[in-house]
C-alpha cells in the first residue's frame, strides 16, 4: 500500500504537480463565478441601478470611505510587523506602510497576488539590503496575519450565524456551525503549540527559516487581521440598502467567505467572484440595489486605491531613475565636485599636501 500511495504521489508531482491543479482551481472558479454572475443579472434594469447608485447618499458613502481608510492603515501593520518578527528592524513604519499599501492593491488588482505583490515588496525592500528570502519570508507573515483574523472572525460568526454562511455553501447549518467552531479550535490549537515550546517555533529548513512569533505576538497578529477585516465589512454594512434589514454579523460571515472566493480565484481585482457570490449569498435585497452597492465598494476598496498606488510607484521609478540621476549629472557638470575627484584630474597630485603647522610666533600671537 506505502509503494502504491508513494507511485501516485510521484506520478501526480511529474505529471499534474500542485501549481498546474492551482491553476485549474482558479479557471474553474472564475468560470463558475462568470456563469452565475451572468445569470444573476439577466434582466436587472441598468436605469435601475444608475436609480441605486444616486440614491446613496454622499454620509453614507463618506462613512465607507473612512471604513476603506481604516482597513488600508491597519493593513500597513502586516508588513511592519512581519519586518519586527524577522529582526529588520531598520526599516522605519513609513516604508512598511508604503510597500503594504502598495503591493496589496496592485497585487490584488492584477491578480496572482503573491508574485505581484511580492514582486514589489522585493522592489522597494531591495533598496533596503533585504534579500529575496527576507521578502519570502515577509509574505509568509503578511499571509499568516491575514488568515489568522479571517480564520478567527469566521468562526465565530459561522458558529453564531450559521445561517449566513448557508446561503453561500448550501451546508446544513450545523455543519456550518461546526466548521466555525473548527476555526477557531484551529487557532487555538496553533497558540497553544506556540506557547508550549521552550524556545521559539521555526519553519523551514537550511536557507530558508522564519521564526514564528511568540503567544502574545500572535494575539496581536489575530488583532490586525480581526481590525482589517472589521472595517472592511463595516464599510460594505454602511452601504448595504436599507431594507430588507441584515445584521453585521452575518453580512460579515458573507463578505468575508466572498471574499476568500475571489483570493482562491487569483482573478484580478476578484472581478466576478466577489461580486456574483456577494450576489448569490443575499437573494432578499433588490439586485439592483445591491449592484449599486457593489459598484460603490469597488471603487472605494479597489479602483481608488489602485490609482493611488499606481501614481505612487510610478512617481517613485520616475524620482530614482530620472531626477535623481539627473541631477547628479548636473551637480557634476555645473556644481562643486568632490575633492576625491578634483585629485584625480591631470597636474593635480594624487595625494593632498599636509596641513601647515602654525609657527612659534603665529602660537604667541594666538595666546595673546
Amino acid at each position: 500500500m506505502h509503494r502504491v500511495l508513494t507511485a501516485l504521489r510521484r506520478g501526480f508531482k511529474e505529471r499534474v504537480g500542485w501549481k498546474r491543479l492551482g491553476i485549474v482551481a482558479s479557471l474553474l472558479i472564475i468560470g463558475f463565478a462568470i456563469h452565475s454572475l451572468v445569470k444573476t443579472l439577466k434582466g436587472v434594469d441598468s436605469g435601475v441601478i444608475l436609480v441605486a447608485l444616486t440614491a446613496k447618499s454622499s454620509g453614507q458613502i463618506a462613512l465607507a470611505a473612512l471604513c476603506v481608510i481604516g482597513a488600508f492603515c491597519t493593513l500597513t501593520f502586516y508588513d511592519f510587523f512581519a519586518l519586527r518578527t524577522i529582526g529588520k528592524r531598520h526599516i522605519p513604519y513609513r516604508i512598511a506602510a508604503l510597500t503594504g499599501f502598495t503591493s496589496y492593491t496592485i497585487g490584488h488588482n492584477i491578480g496572482a497576488t503573491v508574485f505581484t505583490g511580492g514582486a514589489i515588496r522585493f522592489r522597494i525592500y531591495s533598496d533596503y539590503g533585504l534579500t529575496a528570502i527576507d521578502v519570502a519570508k515577509i509574505c509568509f507573515i503578511s499571509g499568516l496575519t491575514f488568515w489568522l483574523g479571517n480564520l478567527f472572525v469566521l468562526g465565530i460568526g459561522m458558529a453564531w450565524h450559521p445561517a449566513a454562511a448557508s446561503s453561500m455553501d448550501l451546508l446544513p447549518e450545523s455543519v456550518n456551525r461546526l466548521i466555525g467552531l473548527g476555526c477557531l479550535a484551529g487557532i487555538a490549537g496553533y497558540l497553544t503549540w506556540i506557547a508550549m515550546g521552550k524556545r521559539r517555533r521555526e519553519l523551514g529548513q537550511n536557507g530558508w527559516k522564519v521564526v514564528l512569533p511568540s503567544a502574545k505576538l500572535t494575539l496581536l497578529q489575530v488583532l490586525i487581521g480581526v481590525v482589517d477585516l472589521g472595517f472592511c465589512a463595516l464599510a460594505m454594512y454602511l452601504l448595504m440598502p436599507a431594507q430588507p434589514g441584515i445584521d453585521f454579523v452575518s453580512l460579515a460571515v458573507v463578505f468575508i467567505l466572498a471574499t476568500l472566493l475571489g483570493f482562491a480565484s487569483h482573478a484580478p481585482g476578484s472581478l466576478g467572484v466577489f461580486d456574483a457570490a456577494m450576489l448569490l449569498a443575499l437573494p432578499q435585497f433588490a439586485r439592483e440595489e445591491l449592484v449599486a452597492t457593489l459598484v460603490i465598494f469597488r471603487l472605494l476598496y479597489f479602483v481608488i486605491p489602485f490609482g493611488i498606488s499606481i501614481t505612487i510607484m510610478g512617481t517613485r521609478e520616475l524620482w530614482l531613475n530620472v531626477v535623481q540621476p539627473w541631477r547628479a549629472r548636473r551637480l557634476n557638470g555645473h556644481g562643486h565636485p568632490p575633492i576625491a575627484a578634483i585629485a584625480q584630474r591631470p597636474g593635480i597630485p594624487k595625494r593632498l599636501p599636509p596641513p601647515v603647522q602654525p609657527t612659534q610666533a603665529a602660537k604667541r600671537h594666538s595666546k595673546g
